[in-house]
């Protein structure tokens, strides 16, 4: 079995529908301005539009265009939004897509470094094992939704950020950027659930974050441990970590921003072995990017010219 493979190199059967993920990955590195945000947004557009098609993203995508990007992203889930059900249905979907990636992170890390201590691969084991259940929890929650497997595009940005050549650069990525990342959306879904007094995902969700402690934990201490007697060698991981973070920080919509769509999980954090120092770090990463009042401005342009855009090619086909 071929060992280091590349994010495209991910098997799926036929029900998932891969899209690009730049529309992800280029909010991190955008300026707050209004502008320049839009004009990417109109360019990604063919693209974004591709991967909605046949899918239930497609709704979002007739009423936002290329915004709808920006509102899954930028914006809260509350109880009084419209296109609630489709938007958690959008969320539960990608945090299984992300389960999936974390669990082929670990099981990677099993075969691609042959030479890793037998604890370290031990750990990478009980990691898949919580990842696999962690991907039946998560269709569970779908399903109990309404949705299904496939119902919404799947793109790789968590694997292809996270999954370096390097054992302890790879768990730096994965364990504590993608980990960590999780830490914080669940907190965020749960408070969600506490809300509408939705025990069933309160519940789950709490299970699953308990277990992604633990597996913040196994990267704060394999980190260490492969870096330990090479200061130059532990610096770069923290650097490689820190452009996970930023790029994971989605242009500041998980950030420590007061504007933020999910906030940082601190307390969460500290348990599972950031120290207060990371987590202030973590949150001066993510502040960049656009605020939510720009991507809010950009997504009413963007929606009006699509809309405007849509009216005319009515207007054209019926002349």
């Amino acid at each position: 079995m071929k060992r280091f493979i590349d994010h495209e190199e991910l098997a799926r059967d036929s029900r998932f529908i891969r899209q690009d993920g730049a529309a992800n990955s280029v909010l991190a590195s955008l300026p707050d301005d209004v502008d320049t945000v839009v004009d990417i947004f109109e360019q990604l557009a063919p693209m974004i539009e591709k991967a909605t098609r046949g899918t239930a993203a497609e709704p979002l995508y007739e009423e936002y265009g290329p915004a709808y990007n920006l509102v899954v992203l930028n914006e809260p889930i509350h109880p009084d939004d419209p296109a609630l059900v489709n938007r958690l249905r959008f969320r539960l979907h990608g945090i299984l897509i992300g389960e999936l990636q974390a669990l082929e992170g670990a099981s990677r890390s099993l075969w691609d470094f042959p030479e890793a201590p037998w604890e370290f691969k031990m750990n990478m084991a009980r990691q898949a094992w919580d990842e696999a259940r962690h991907v039946q929890i998560y269709e569970k929650l779908l399903q109990y939704m309404g949705g299904e497997i496939g119902d919404y595009p799947e793109n790789t940005f968590l694997f292809e950020c996270a999954c370096s050549e390097d054992p302890a650069m790879r768990v730096a990525g994965v364990n504590r950027g993608l980990e960590g990342l999780a830490c914080d959306v669940f907190r965020d879904l749960i408070r969600y659930a506490e809300k509408v007094g939705d025990d069933t995902i309160k519940q789950a969700v709490d299970f699953v974050l308990a277990d992604e402690i633990t597996h913040v934990r196994f990267g704060s201490n394999w980190v260490k441990e492969f870096t330990k007697d090479d200061p130059d060698y532990f610096k770069r991981t923290q650097e490689f970590r820190r452009e996970v973070d930023k790029r994971f920080s989605f242009g500041g919509a998980r950030s420590a921003r007061e504007d933020a769509a999910i906030p940082l999980a601190v307390q969460d954090r500290l348990e599972a072995g950031f120290t207060a120092e990371e987590i202030d770090e973590i949150g001066a990463l993510s502040v960049g990017g656009p605020s939510r009042e720009t991507l809010r401005e950009a997504a009413r342009i963007l929606a009006e010219r699509h809309r405007a855009k849509k009216a005319q090619q009515k207007q054209t086909a019926a002349e």
